[in-house]
C-alpha cells in the first residue's frame, strides 16, 4: 500500500519507520529542508512518562489567574487579539479541569507514554540508533512542601498504572543528582522515576530518517509545502503542494500545530492549539575543582519553574514556559531570558550561559493533554497529532499504533479514548 505521511518531525518520522517496516511504500513530505526542524528541533529532551499529568486540572484555573499580567509567568496569554480558536480551546480546556477528568486524562496519556517508552527501547535494540541518550531516569524536584506532597500523591497514583518511582528526602535527592547541591537550601526533596530517559529528539529524528531511507526505502521529500488536502465522496484523494499533488492509498496527518489548519479542508475540526515553548542549549563546563558537578547528569524536572533540564552530551538543554499566541513563531527575548535566569538559579555553574542558543517552537496542545491518535472519519486518513509537550515521549509508540491501524492490525496497546471521537 502507498502511504503518504505529512510531517517529518519526530512523530511523523517514527510513523514512517514503522509503516515501511510493515511493508508499505512510504513517502514523507515536509516544508523544512530536513527532518525534525520544527517542534522536534530543541525540545526539553525528556522521554518522560512521569510528565503525563494534564495541564487541565482542578488547580489550574486559579494558578492561571495568578499568572495573569506577569510577563515572566510559566503560562502567558496574548490577549490583544481576536482568536476564536483560542476561546473555543479554552472552553474545552476548562471542562477538563475537574478531578475526574484529570484522572481519566492522566491514565490515557500514561498508557501511550509507557507503551512508547518500551517501544523506543525495542527500536534502539533493533537498530543500534544513538542520540545522546541517557538512561538514568528523571528526577522531579520540589521547593515547597505542599507541592512535594502533591507530587508524592501523583506518584502513588501512577504507580498503580505501572510507572515506578522512589521518593527521596533532601539527602537522597542530592545523591541522585549532586549538581543540585548548589541550591540545596531551597529544596524539600525529590521523586526519581528510574525508567524514564532523555536524549536529543532532533538527533534521533535525523538518524531514524536516515535509517528509514537507507534500510526501508522511505522517500523523504523536503522543502515541499502543503497547500491543501483534497477529498471526494468522503475519501482523501490527494495532497496539493507547491511540488504537485501527492496521491496515496492512505494518508497520515502528523503536522503538529499545523494539523488543524489542514484538516479544515476535510471538514474536520481538530481541537489543537499551539503552545509556544522556549528552550536554551548551554555548552557544559568542564568538571569543577574537586570533580564537583556543575551541570546535571540526570534529567531534572522542576515543577516550581515549570521547566525541564536534560544533559545532551556536552550540552545542557533547558526548556519550559508556555505562550498562547496563535501560530506566531516569533522568539520573544524576555521569554528566552526567563529560561536562562531560571536555569542559572538551579545550576549556576553548569556552563557558559552567555553562549546559550535560544529557541522557541509551537507545541500542539489538546484541551485534555492527550494526543489525537487513530482513524479519522475519512477511512483512508489517520491522525497522529496533538501530542503537546510529549511528542518525543510518545512518538515511537504512536508510530507503531499508526502502522498497525494502516495495516489492518489490532494495536498492542489499548487505544480507547485516544481518538478524535472523544471530542
Amino acid at each position: 500500500m502507498k502511504v503518504l505521511v505529512m510531517g517529518a518531525g519526530v512523530v511523523g518520522t517514527a510513523a514512517a519507520w514503522f509503516l515501511a517496516d510493515s511493508g508499505h511504500e512510504v513517502t514523507v513530505i515536509d516544508r523544512q529542508p530536513g527532518p525534525g526542524l520544527e517542534t522536534s528541533f530543541a525540545n526539553g529532551g525528556q522521554i518522560s512518562a512521569s510528565h503525563v499529568e494534564p495541564w487541565a486540572g482542578p488547580r489550574t484555573p486559579l494558578m492561571a489567574l495568578k499568572w495573569l499580567g506577569d510577563p515572566d509567568a510559566p503560562l502567558v496569554f496574548r490577549w490583544a487579539r481576536w482568536d476564536p480558536a483560542l476561546w473555543l480551546w479554552l472552553m474545552r480546556f476548562l471542562r477538563n479541569c475537574t478531578p475526574a477528568r484529570a484522572a481519566l486524562n492522566t491514565e490515557r496519556a500514561l498508557r501511550i507514554a509507557l507503551y512508547s517508552r518500551a517501544s523506543l527501547k525495542a527500536l534502539r535494540a533493533a537498530t543500534g540508533i544513538t542520540y545522546d541518550e541517557r538512561r538514568l531516569g528523571i528526577l522531579q524536584v520540589f521547593h515547597d512542601e505542599r507541592e512535594f506532597e502533591e507530587g508524592r500523591r501523583l506518584a502513588a497514583h501512577v504507580a498503580a498504572n505501572g510507572l515506578a518511582s522512589s521518593v527521596h528526602d533532601l539527602a537522597g535527592t542530592l545523591a541522585v543528582e549532586p549538581a543540585l547541591s548548589h541550591v540545596a537550601d531551597t529544596l524539600r526533596g525529590g521523586i526519581h522515576f528510574p525508567d524514564d530517559e532523555s536524549g536529543d529528539a532532533h538527533l534521533f529524528t535525523r538518524r531514524l530518517a536516515a535509517l528509514a531511507a537507507e534500510r526501508l526505502a522511505v522517500d523523504f521529500r523536503h522543502g515541499v509545502t502543503i497547500q491543501g488536502i483534497d477529498s471526494r465522496a468522503g475519501v482523501v484523494t490527494g495532497v496539493r503542494t507547491d511540488a504537485g499533488t501527492f496521491v496515496a492509498d492512505a494518508y497520515v496527518l502528523a503536522l503538529g500545530s499545523w494539523s488543524p489548519l489542514l484538516a479544515r479542508d476535510l471538514g474536520l475540526r481538530l481541537p489543537i492549539y499551539p503552545a509556544k515553548g522556549y528552550s536554551i542549549t548551554v555548552p557544559v563546563s568542564d568538571p569543577l575543582p574537586g570533580n564537583a558537578p556543575g551541570a546535571p547528569t540526570v534529567s531534572v524536572t522542576d515543577g516550581a519553574y515549570k521547566m525541564v533540564f536534560s544533559r545532551l552530551g556536552d550540552r545542557l538543554r533547558a526548556a519550559g514556559t508556555a505562550e498562547l499566541a496563535g501560530w506566531d513563531t516569533t522568539l520573544r527575548p524576555r521569554r528566552a531570558e526567563t529560561i536562562v535566569r531560571n536555569t542559572r538559579r538551579l545550576f549556576p555553574l553548569a556552563g557558559d550561559y552567555d553562549a546559550a542558543d535560544r529557541w522557541c517552537g509551537l507545541r500542539p496542545k489538546t484541551p485534555d493533554s492527550v494526543p489525537i491518535l487513530g482513524r479519522s472519519p475519512l477511512p483512508n486518513l489517520f491522525l497522529n497529532t496533538g501530542h503537546g509537550v510529549l511528542g518525543w515521549t510518545m512518538s515511537v509508540g504512536s508510530g507503531r499504533i499508526i502502522a498497525d491501524l494502516v495495516s489492518g492490525r489490532e494495536p498492542e496497546v489499548d487505544i480507547r479514548g485516544l481518538g478524535l471521537e472523544r471530542f
